[in-house]
């Protein structure tokens, strides 16, 4: 056989599927010749994803981070690459196009060799412009396929993406399996289409360890002829993470490929840092049921890092959801019960919602839809009576297309409630927006920047940079990490301790995390206050969990007449944020 295989280090996404946070540049720059002392790698990614909004959530430049970082690895000549998610670049919401037209260069001047991109709902359009711009600027384009398993996610399917992509001119195509939930031999086969019709390209596998397929899926699409394999290595391998290196490198050996041999001096040397860096501070933001794999994964076709969301959803609500079954004459629910509930919600709702690949943030959209669903099922209200903005964005075709057709009743309810559905190219939605920040920096009289990186910075991500450069980034870090280790050493410490009063409404958090009522700075979002009256279904606020901003939403009309935290405070599981009456 003798076809080589090379490996890619995931040392980003290794992290943020673990936990919310990854090293400080500090830390990343005393590991990174210890990877290279490895000898085992050909890639590296570095950045990309929440990478930068880490660095300043810190109170670091992400812009040094990324430079600092790229540079040992371009020394060493191992190819840098980063991930992107085309219409939302490297945030969770729509980027306008000269931003992201303006990343491109600047990741290329930074260090970065290759641009992984990649649609959440493989909507080829949307990959269009990451392709264009990454060769613009010199960049290695990989386009990439949100990879889930269903009766319309087939080959056939897949492939008319790689021909659109081809057709753009991508150099390179990735097979994202996000979720781990792609069947080994459907994977197999894919590859052996892609590599049969476009023999130049070269493909790339990216496959989490959740459900435990990957394994298998890393043979199958090897014998198939893939050229790289994404690995990470202990103390952040499997569970809902990646396969190890060296399991991978051992089964590729024995199936007869050429694959690298693995300095193991270095390894045990670049484990001992990574569990260093976990100890250090770390480790506070790694859930650890992240260290378990799961085959309930299977059928529900949900990432792994949704399973500690979801837990966290269940726990914020079964005690509620309890005493409504209590007052109906009706058995509690255990909490695996509730689990059961949400996976079989999850499983009857996706193909309503057109079937859109679980990865972020639409895996999000369709989990808290279930959860909502299960909340009002449990009360002997409608399903569906509650959908997020959000989630109708993703239903209304804002984001692009989706893969499968929307149920009649999904139809109904849009209807009802005049909702339009967009047919157009989703970056048409979103105008040029760098002039306005251009502006606003030099009224603030800041720098541009090298290479215009913190300009570009400010428009991909306005208001974590506006914290940075106040300074309250680094003090809500560190105001957070110190909640977290309070938390860890006396766990009845640091929650809002409200009284309940059974004449009043309580809106509570169902997870840890930073309060938002306002994501953006230019656009007027609708904000509570004393007096406001609040509607069913009502968004109340955002709280971000690992980057991803889930809606906290009102079960209740009423008036509010006490709000218990301000914008940008941390909130733990179960706080009561807001009373109505």
């Amino acid at each position: 056989m003798n076809k080589e295989i090379k490996f890619s280090l995931v040392y980003r996404d290794m992290w943020q599927s673990s936990g919310k946070y990854v090293p400080r540049v500090d830390q990343l720059k005393k590991i990174a010749p210890v990877i290279i002392d490895m000898g085992c790698f050909s890639r590296i990614e570095t950045n990309g994803g929440a990478f930068e909004q880490v660095n300043l959530l810190y109170g670091e430049n992400p812009n040094k981070a990324v430079r600092e970082w790229t540079s040992p690895f371009n020394e060493a000549g191992i190819q840098t690459h980063m991930l992107e998610r085309a219409l939302n670049g490297i945030r969770m919401f729509p980027v306008p196009a000269d931003v992201r037209q303006l990343m491109f260069k600047v990741k290329k001047a930074q260090g970065v060799d290759i641009a992984r991109s990649f649609c959440g709902l493989n909507d080829y359009r949307n990959l269009e412009l990451s392709i264009k711009y990454a060769k613009e600027a010199g960049m290695i384009s990989q386009a990439t396929l949100s990879i889930t398993h269903s009766d319309i996610h087939t080959v056939e399917y897949f492939m008319g993406i790689v021909d659109k992509a081809v057709e753009y001119g991508t150099d390179e195509i990735c097979l994202k399996d996000m979720a781990g939930v792609g069947r080994p031999v459907t994977l197999g086969k894919l590859v052996y289409e892609i590599k049969k019709k476009y023999p130049h390209i070269l493909v790339q596998y990216h496959g989490h360890s959740g459900p435990g397929f990957s394994v298998a899926s890393t043979l199958e699409v090897a014998k198939a002829g893939v050229d790289y394999v994404d690995v990470a290595m202990e103390p952040l391998s499997w569970g809902m993470v990646h396969p190890d290196v060296i399991t991978i490198q051992a089964m590729l050996k024995d199936a007869g490929f050429k694959v690298p041999e693995i300095n193991m001096k270095a390894y045990m040397k670049a484990r001992v840092l990574s569990q260093e860096f976990i100890s250090d501070f770390l480790g506070y933001f790694i859930n650890p049921k992240n260290r378990y794999m799961s085959s309930l994964l299977v059928q529900a076709g949900l990432p792994g890092g949704m399973m500690g969301s979801m837990m966290a959803d269940l726990q914020g609500v079964h005690q509620g959801l309890n005493q409504t079954l209590e007052a109906n004459g009706k058995n509690h629910l255990t909490e695996d019960d509730l689990l059961v509930k949400l996976f079989d919600e999850v499983i009857e709702i996706w193909p309503k919602l057109g079937n859109p690949p679980l990865v972020t943030p639409f895996s999000q959209y369709v989990k808290n839809i279930a959860l909502l669903n299960v909340m009002q099922e449990v009360q002997g209200k409608d399903k569906f009576s509650i959908i997020d903005n959000n989630a109708w964005d993703m239903i209304l075709g804002k984001a692009g297309n989706l893969p499968g057709t929307l149920a009649p009743e999904i139809l109904k309810i849009a209807k009802q409630q005049g909702k339009e559905f967009y047919t157009g190219t989703p970056q048409e939605n979103y105008p040029n927006e760098l002039e306005k920040y251009k502006k606003e920096m030099k009224e603030n009289g800041w720098e541009f920047g090298e290479d215009d990186e913190e300009l570009f910075e400010f428009a991909m991500h306005d208001r974590q940079y506006r914290d940075y450069k106040s300074g309250l980034a680094k003090t809500r870090f560190n105001e957070e990490l110190e909640k977290l280790r309070e938390k860890t050493h006396n766990p009845s410490k640091g929650k809002n301790k409200i009284k309940a009063d059974p004449n009043k409404k309580d809106i509570a958090s169902s997870f840890m995390g930073r309060i938002f009522y306002n994501l953006n700075y230019y656009i007027e979002e609708q904000t509570i206050e004393i007096g406001s009256q609040v509607k069913k279904g009502q968004r109340i606020c955002y709280i971000e969990t690992n980057y991803t901003y889930d809606e906290i939403v009102s079960d209740f009309d009423g008036e509010v007449v006490e709000i218990f935290f301000k914008n940008g405070d941390m909130v733990s599981k179960g706080d009561v944020i807001v009373r109505l009456k």
